[in-house]
C-alpha cells in the first residue's frame, strides 16, 4: 500500500497510545533495537508484556502516526523474534510475532511488533530490569504490579491438561524423544519442570500427552489420547485409516506424512495457478492438526479425526470453541486470555510444536488467500461440543480465483465472504449489504453472484453471464486436475460430478449438467488426455494430445 494508505491503516488499527500500544520512530534498530534502557526495543516490549500485551509500532512518528520509516539492519522479521526472546528474559513465543510492511511509493519499512502478556507469576525482564508503562513514560515494574504478577495462578483452575498423574514416572516417558540436549546443562527433570508439566517434581497429564509412552496413556484413562487418520475417495468410501497416539510429540509428523500432499501442476492455459506448488501450504496443516491436539477436550472421551478427501483435508475435535466464534478468533488483537489445555498449549509452544495459539487461525486463513485457495470451513457446533475444520487444496472456482489474483483492494473479511458466496453459503443480511454497495456481488437474498462490476474490473470472463458457472475450457481444467489427484485408483464420474457441481452453470438442472460432465469426459478421452477402464477414469500418462 502506499504511505499515505499505511498510516491511515495504522491509525484506524492503533489509534493512540496506551498501556496497551506503543508508536517509536527507532529508525535504525542497529542501535535502537538494543541500545540504552527505558528508551530502546526491548525496554518498550518489557513494558507492554508486563501489563496485558500489545502493539509497538517502529518507523512512525511519535503522536503523528507520520510514516519515517525503519532501518531494520538486514533482520528479517523471524530474527528479530528470535532476538527478543533472548533479549527479555521470561518472554513468551506464543502470540509473539512482527508484522511488516513497506510503502509501495516511498519504500519506507515499518514493523508492528505484537506482543503477548507476560506468563504466570514471571514478569519479563530487559537489560536485568522489569518495565512498565505510566502514562508516557518507561518506568520500572512498581511493587504493586510486581506483586499482582507473582500471585497470579500458573495454570487455569479448570485446566484438566496440569492434572497430576500420581502413579506416572519418568519411566512413562519416552526420553529418546525428549528435546533435553536443546538446552544446555539442563537435566529431563528441569527441562519438564521448566517446560510446566512437571509440577513439584511430579507429571502432569500433558506430559503423558505429549511424551508419554503409547502405554502410558492407559494412566490417562477414562481419557482418550488418539488421532484416528482416514483416507476417503470421491465417493467417500473408507480407502485406508490408521490409529496414533502417545507421544504426540513425535506422531505428529507421522500422521503427517500420511496425507498425499501433491504438486499442483500448471493447468492448461497457465491461468488458474501461475506456480507449481503443493496441494497443501506445511505451516496450515500443521497448525491445524496441532489445534485439534492443544484444545481437544479430553474428559469427552473422544479421538481426534483427521481425514484426507480429495481436494480438502478435514479435522475434527471434541469441545467447545473457545473463541465462540470464528469471528472472534479473527477478529482476536493480541493473545487469547485463556485456553481450554493452558499446560499442555504452553508446553507445544516450548517444544517448538506451535509458533503462535492464538494468531494461528488468521494465519492459515491469511494463507489460502496467498495461495488464491478458498477459505477454511469452520463448522462449530456447540451443541454437540464439536469443532471441524475443512481445509482444501484445490481451487473450486475460478472467478474467486481471479477476484483475489487482481483485486488487491479486497480485505481479508470481504474475501471470506465472498468465499461463502462461492460456495453458496448463507451470509448474513449485514454482510450482504455490505458487499452489495460496494458492488461486490449482486441478487437476492440467498442467491447472490459475483457483481458484473467485478467481473469487469477483473477481466474475468471474456463476456459476462448472470449464472455461477464457469465457461467450459475451466471446467475441464477442473476435471482434469481432479482425476489426476485421484492418482492410481482412479474416479468415477460421479465423484467427479460432486466436485464440480458448485462450480457448474446454476440455471441448469443437475440432468443438464451431468450431459455437460460427459461431453468434457468425451473431448478429454478423445485428446488423449484420460481413459475409461469399468466404470472409473484414470489419466494418461505421457498422452499424445491432439493440436
Amino acid at each position: 500500500m502506499t504511505e499515505q494508505a499505511l498510516q491511515q491503516y495504522l491509525i484506524k488499527q492503533y489509534r493512540k497510545e496506551d498501556e496497551g500500544c506503543e508508536w517509536k520512530e527507532f529508525k535504525n534498530l542497529k542501535n535502537d533495537f538494543s541500545g540504552h534502557e527505558k528508551d530502546d526495543v526491548i525496554s518498550y516490549v518489557s513494558a507492554l508484556a508486563n501489563m496485558e500485551g500489545g502493539h509497538l509500532v517502529v518507523g512512525v512518528e511519535d503522536k503523528t502516526l507520520r510514516i519515517v520509516g525503519t532501518d531494520t539492519y538486514n533482520y528479517t522479521t523471524q530474527q528479530a523474534t528470535l532476538r527478543l526472546t533472548n533479549l527479555c528474559a521470561n518472554l513468551s513465543s506464543e502470540g509473539l510475532d512482527i508484522e511488516e510492511f513497506i510503502t509501495e511509493d516511498t519504500h519506507k519499512k515499518v514493523w508492528v511488533i505484537h506482543i503477548p502478556k507476560h506468563l504466570p507469576k514471571l514478569p519479563v525482564y530487559a537489560h536485568n530490569k522489569a518495565w512498565q508503562r505510566i502514562e508516557d513514560s518507561l518506568v520500572e515494574l512498581t511493587p504493586e504490579r510486581l506483586n499482582a504478577i507473582l500471585e497470579e495462578q500458573l495454570f487455569a483452575p479448570d485446566d484438566w491438561s496440569a492434572g497430576i498423574v500420581e502413579n506416572a514416572t519418568l519411566a512413562d516417558l519416552d526420553e529418546s524423544k525428549i528435546p533435553a540436549n536443546e538446552i544446555d546443562g539442563w537435566s529431563v527433570e528441569e527441562l519438564l519442570s521448566n517446560s510446566g508439566i512437571m509440577i513439584d517434581g511430579k507429571l502432569t497429564r500433558a506430559a503423558i500427552i505429549l511424551l508419554g509412552k503409547p502405554t502410558a496413556v492407559f494412566k490417562l484413562r477414562p481419557a482418550v489420547v488418539e488421532v484416528t487418520w482416514t483416507l476417503r475417495d470421491a465417493k467417500e468410501d473408507v480407502v485406508d485409516y490408521e490409529h496414533f497416539t502417545a507421544p504426540f510429540i513425535l506422531t505428529v509428523d507421522e500422521i503427517l506424512g500420511k496425507i498425499r500432499n501433491l504438486t499442483m501442476r500448471e493447468l492448461p492455459g497457465g491461468t488458474l495457478f501461475p506456480d507449481t506448488m503443493k496441494q497443501y501450504d506445511n505451516y496450515s496443516i500443521r497448525e491445524a492438526l496441532h489445534n485439534a491436539i492443544a484444545h481437544q477436550d479430553y474428559t469427552l472421551q473422544e479421538r481426534i479425526n483427521f481425514v484426507e478427501n480429495p481436494g480438502y483435508v478435514y479435522y475434527e475435535n471434541g469441545g467447545s470453541f473457545i473463541p465462540g466464534t470464528l469471528q472472534k478468533a479473527l477478529a482476536i488483537r493480541g493473545p487469547q486470555r485463556h485456553f481450554r489445555n493452558e499446560c499442555l498449549c504452553k508446553a507445544m509452544v516450548h517444544f517448538n510444536m506451535i509458533d503462535t495459539v492464538s494468531r494461528g487461525i488468521k494465519k492459515i486463513f491469511d494463507e489460502q488467500w496467498r495461495r488464491l485457495f478458498p477459505m477454511p470451513d469452520y463448522e462449530i457446533d456447540a451443541a454437540n461440543k464439536v469443532v471441524g475444520v475443512r481445509l482444501y487444496g484445490n481451487a473450486i472456482n475460478e472467478k474467486y480465483t481471479k477476484i483475489l489474483k487482481e483485486n488487491k483492494t479486497l480485505t481479508l473479511q470481504e474475501c471470506i465472504a465472498l468465499d461463502a458466496v462461492q460456495k453458496g453459503h448463507q451470509i448474513s443480511e449485514e454482510t450482504a449489504k455490505e458487499l452489495l454497495d460496494k458492488g461486490l456481488i449482486e441478487g437476492e437474498t440467498p442467491n447472490y453472484q459475483i457483481s458484473l462490476g467485478v467481473a469487469k474490473i477483473t477481466h474475468q470472463l471474456p463476456e459476462y453471464t448472470r449464472v455461477s458457472g464457469l465457461e467450459r475450457s475451466k471446467l475441464k481444467q477442473m476435471t482434469l486436475q481432479f482425476i489426476q489427484n485421484a492418482g492410481e485408483d482412479g474416479t468415477m464420474r460421479d465423484g467427479i460430478y460432486e466436485y464440480l457441481k458448485v462450480a457448474m452453470p446454476s440455471n441448469k438442472t443437475k440432468e443438464q449438467n451431468l450431459r455437460l460432465l460427459g461431453n468434457i469426459l468425451k473431448e478429454l478421452k478423445e485428446e488423449g488426455a484420460v481413459s475409461l477402464k469399468g466404470l472409473s477414469w484414470y489419466e494418461v500418462k505421457n498422452p499424445t494430445r491432439k493440436d
